[in-house]
């Protein structure tokens, strides 16, 4: 596995997280070597637009887009989710990978910006698809291998002015002066507007789920 070794996100604590959920890393900035990646993880904080145009200048932008239509399995995180949508209108408008059709906006409306701080999801959910025993009812299962194990209303940790809202995509939102998308899935590609390496036990299951996908 590939994390991309950006110089706005918080690299060595996500790197820890993935080791600890059970990831081989390589922690790297080549764009050849992410172009032939079958799985990478795009961390980043800060400005979407700072972010972008550092991947555009290293052409990791192409070697990731690259990566995914070869069926690579991509995580963007915080940041990195962001980017994968089409465009931020954070100082502006800045168009983003466009691996996920939806736009980032600001935050609008009586709470303070940024969220800093812990916040409840809830999961799209399905039937599980096995029968259950006579006088029991199917279980709700998330609709994400991303959120396998995880309970509906289990809570991580956000820092964020901005996110993505309604998007056809999304496999869970959480509230913040409205529902907003907390999690994406498009095909192999995901994202998670959270902070799974500052989310304790749930954060670290989401990573080992990622790590577990093939």
């Amino acid at each position: 596995m590939i994390l991309v070794d950006s110089p706005v996100a918080n690299v060595a604590n996500i790197a820890r997280a993935l080791r600890a959920a059970g990831a081989t890393l390589d922690v790297t900035r080549d764009a050849a070597a992410i172009a032939r990646a079958s799985k990478i993880v795009l961390p980043g904080v800060g400005s979407f637009a700072a972010a972008m145009t550092w991947l555009r200048e290293t052409r990791i932008d192409a070697a990731v887009t690259e990566a995914v239509a070869s069926g690579a399995f991509l995580l963007g995180i915080c940041v990195g989710h962001q980017l994968l949508f089409d465009f931020s209108e954070e100082m502006g408008t800045t168009r983003g990978l466009g691996l996920v059709h939806g736009a980032v906006r600001r935050y609008e409306g009586a709470l303070p910006v940024p969220q800093i701080g812990w916040n409840k999801l809830r999961l799209n959910v399905g039937r599980a698809s096995a029968r259950p025993p006579r006088g029991r009812r199917a279980e709700a299962r998330p609709t994400s291998p991303l959120f396998e194990g995880i309970e509906d209303g289990e809570a991580f940790y956000f820092v964020n002015s901005y996110a993505a809202r309604g998007v056809a995509s999304e496999v869970a939102t959480a509230d913040y002066d409205g529902p907003f998308t907390a999690a994406v899935q498009q095909e192999r590609v995901f994202g998670v507007q959270f902070h799974p390496e500052k989310s304790s036990a749930a954060g670290l299951r989401v990573l080992r789920n990622f790590v577990a996908c093939n």
